[in-house]
Order: structure tokens, then sequence, then C-alpha cells
């Protein structure tokens, strides 16, 4: 039998993962679904799964015994009590961000997790799996570009909604640099400031878009980063490390490369789905691999979301404030300084 995953959120993103869980990923199957809209879940456990049963809450499908795993996917501000739920009940947990909507939230799930005394929360940061960051991680960590100096990125969409506010820029945008570039570079934030250009014509009245975020980290490394989300020609995101010895850069995302109608060129992506569809199976993968052989969660950790939400609240304060905002950190636990392997899940 694989284990037996229960989800609970079952909007856009619950039925992407659903849908990833039961069609190609292995050693696993969705036997539970939730949602406050409980039509729904309904029609998602009817359409999405093979017979998964609706539970009327978070609580009662955690202590469900034919769950032994936790997909959270509903909406940000909910995410902390569910994931604390998870922990109590002893049971893995897959969290997208934000892990909390505050530091203090995430704080609390890693005393839980510590408390638990194993890594049960995975972070829904899936960059790290990403084949081209993958690739630009080996070459740090290898030293193939010496140490680095600064990095230039760049996070454009084509177009946001009405619904989008300048804020969301840092906490549902640039949130992914956040943190896959610490990541990278293996280093902690110290401070931030954020920029704004001139305005593009493109962006709604209420946004201010484009927008620069420079970030200097403990190391002393500068970190300068473009978000842009009304570029208009599409889903680009970009990585330049420099380093004193030579320069590494994240790859093109693969296309064909045309010779046409007088032109060369390539295809250019429109969405994050398209873009990142591979890291999130290979990250769901890894959650269940983990499980399978009862070792502790390897991936994106509690504090990891906790150190993304302490960079957030300083980058939206210095959006505010117009001025360089100190990223002041709890000393990071021992307890998620560990073995990338993990160690034996304690029941």
């Amino acid at each position: 039998m694989g284990v037996r995953i229960g989800v609970i959120g079952t909007g856009a993103i619950g039925q992407s993962h659903i849908e990833r869980i039961e069609t190609k990923l292995s050693r696993a199957e969705i036997t539970a679904v939730t949602d406050v809209n409980q039509e729904l879940a309904q029609h998602v456990a009817e359409h999405y799964t093979n017979g998964a049963t609706v539970y009327a809450d978070d609580t009662a499908l955690i202590d469900a015994p034919e769950v032994d795993a936790i997909l959270v996917t509903s909406w940000g501000p909910a995410h902390e009590a569910s994931v604390l739920k998870a922990i109590t009940a002893g049971k893995h947990v897959f969290c997208e961000k934000p892990l909390a909507t505050t530091a203090e939230g995430c704080m609390r799930i890693v005393d839980a997790e510590m408390e638990h005394g194993s890594r049960l929360v995975q972070v829904g940061f899936m960059r790290r799996y990403d084949a081209g960051y993958v690739q630009l991680k080996e070459a740090v960590d290898q030293q193939q570009v010496g140490e680095p100096l600064f990095i230039r990125c760049v996070h454009r969409n084509a177009e946001t909604p009405e619904s989008y506010t300048t804020d969301m820029g840092i906490v549902d945008t640039f949130i992914h640099e956040i943190d896959v570039l610490h990541w990278l570079i293996d280093d902690e934030y110290v401070s931030v400031q954020v920029f704004f250009p001139r305005k593009t014509k493109h962006a709604l009245p209420h946004l201010k878009d484009p927008q620069l975020v420079l970030l200097e980290t403990k190391k002393g490394v500068l970190i300068q980063a473009e978000i842009f989300v009304n570029c208009t020609y599409g889903y680009d995101i970009q990585c330049e490390i420099i380093g004193e010895d030579g320069v590494a850069h994240l790859p093109d995302v693969a296309a064909v490369h045309l010779r046409s109608k007088g032109r060369v060129g390539s295809e250019i992506l429109q969405d994050w789905k398209q873009r990142f569809a591979t890291a999130y199976d290979v990250e769901l993968q890894e959650f269940i691999d983990n499980i399978s052989a009862n070792r502790a969660a390897t991936g994106p950790s509690a504090w990891d979301g906790y150190v993304a939400s302490v960079t957030a609240d300083a980058s939206v304060l210095a959006q505010e404030s117009g001025k360089k905002e100190a990223i002041k950190l709890h000393q990071k636990p021992s307890f998620y300084t560990g073995d990338k392997q993990g160690t034996e899940v304690t029941q």
C-alpha cells in the first residue's frame, strides 16, 4: 500500500497536486480531502481521485486513520493551524507557501516540530527542485566560480489580475527568490532596501511596478532582484551569480530554436505552471519517498519558512519606508542543520 495522503484545500493548486499524485507520481494515493467549500471538495473527490473521503474540516481529516500524511493547499492564513495539528498528530505535512502569515506563526511551527523530535514539515518552495537551479547550486558548492560576490536575478510575469497589490510583489512573487537564493549560496540575509523606478504603463493604478530589491547577506554578498509583473511578453526567471573566478547563469528552459519568416528565435513560456511543472513533481515525490522510507523530511524546512517570512516582512517594510531595513533572525537551531538524508521519524 502506498502513502495515503489527505489534502486540505481543493482549489487550483490543490487540484494540480492531487492530479499529479494520482496520475504521475508513485507510491502514494489521495484518500481524503476537505475544503471550506464542501461542494468543491466533493467535486474534486469524485473527478480527481479514486474515491477519496470528503471530511468536514482539517481536524477530522488529520485525525482520520486512513490518512498517513497531509498536504496543505488551503488559503494562506489557514496554513499555520493545519500544520500544527498535523505535527500534534505525528504526521508528515507538506505545506504550500506561506508556512504561516507571520514570523511568529512560523516560529510556533518550528517550536512544535522540535518538541516532536524529528522533521515532519516540508514547505513548497519548488525552485530547489528545478533542474536549472540544482545545476546552479552544484556550480556554487563546487567553487566553479569562486566565492560569490553578488547576484543579479529577475522575476517577470506577463500580467497581473486586478487583485494583485504592491506588497504581493514580495509576499507572493519574490518570496521564491528569497528562499532559493539563500539556499544557493548558503548564507543569511541581514538587510533589504526596495526601489521603485518609473512605473510601467501596463500596471493598474493601485500597483507600483516594477520594483528593485537590494539584499545584503551576512557574508557580504549583494543581491539585486528585479520584480516586474506586467512585462507583457511572458514568464521569465533569470539568475546570475558573479563570483571571484567566474560567472554562473541559471540555464534557460529548453525550447525549440526556430528559423522562420525571416526571424530566429524560440517560444517564451507564459506562466509558472509550465516553467516549474517538473520541479513540482520532483519535490512531491521526495516528500512521498521520505515517508515510505520512514525518514524525516529533507526538503525546505519549517525554519526555511520562518526565514522567508522574516525577510518578506522586512522587504514590505522597506517598500513603505524607502529605507534600508534590518533583517533580524533568531539563531538557527541545530535541529535544522543535520544530515540532508534525514533520520528515522519518531512516532
